[in-house]
């Protein structure tokens, strides 16, 4: 299904990592013939090193730094869904940026279903690579209180549990789109 239309300005996914970003961020791309952009791969395919490099040689400020400025640029963009990474939200004036240029999207997971996917991608995540479960399960309590103050200026919360199958993200697209780009089409270009 491809939507026809007008330029819409930006839509950006946030949430805590694992909250399904990226996975219904391509899907929602995939079916309405919006630009899908991860925010970390487009860092790294601008600065030639994967993010876990721009971290080891930069620093966490200086990471910031880099996403702030790409998240800048990317806010410039029509026709395009972005998938902020977990912290993107709760440094500088990004939450701003956001809501200003674009709509802003909290995806929002139970605890369950964050830990389910944490645990099973943790491989992947250095920051959680190396936690028991119980400690994993803790630090997603912690760290969502954290940023809830942040995540909480998102214009829009959106409920992400069901992406675990082709159907449930066909099902939770479809649902996206009924809700933001069909119906409420003009709270997205104001």
């Amino acid at each position: 299904m491809s939507l026809n239309l007008s330029l819409m300005r930006p839509i950006f996914l946030i949430g805590f990592m694992g909250s399904g970003k990226s996975t219904l961020g391509r899907a929602l791309g995939r079916a309405t013939g919006m630009q899908f952009i991860d925010l970390d791969t487009y860092i790294e395919q601008r600065y030639h090193a994967n993010i876990r490099d721009i971290f080891a040689s930069r620093g966490e400020d200086g990471f910031r730094d880099l996403e702030r400025r790409m998240l800048r640029e990317v806010s410039e963009f029509e026709d395009v869904i972005v998938a902020c990474g977990g912290g993107t939200p709760c440094f500088f004036d990004n939450m701003e940026v956001m809501n200003a240029s674009g709509t802003a999207i909290l995806l929002s997971a139970t605890h369950e279903t964050l830990l389910r996917r944490l645990k099973a991608g943790r491989r992947r995540r250095p920051l959680i690579a190396s936690m028991t479960d119980g400690e994993l399960s803790v630090f997603i309590g912690e760290a969502l209180d954290k940023r809830m103050k942040y995540y909480s200026k998102a214009a829009h919360t959106f409920p992400a549990d069901r992406l675990e199958s082709a159907e449930q993200i066909d099902e939770t697209v479809r649902l996206f789109i009924d809700r933001f780009l069909t119906n409420d089409i003009n709270c997205l270009q104001q």
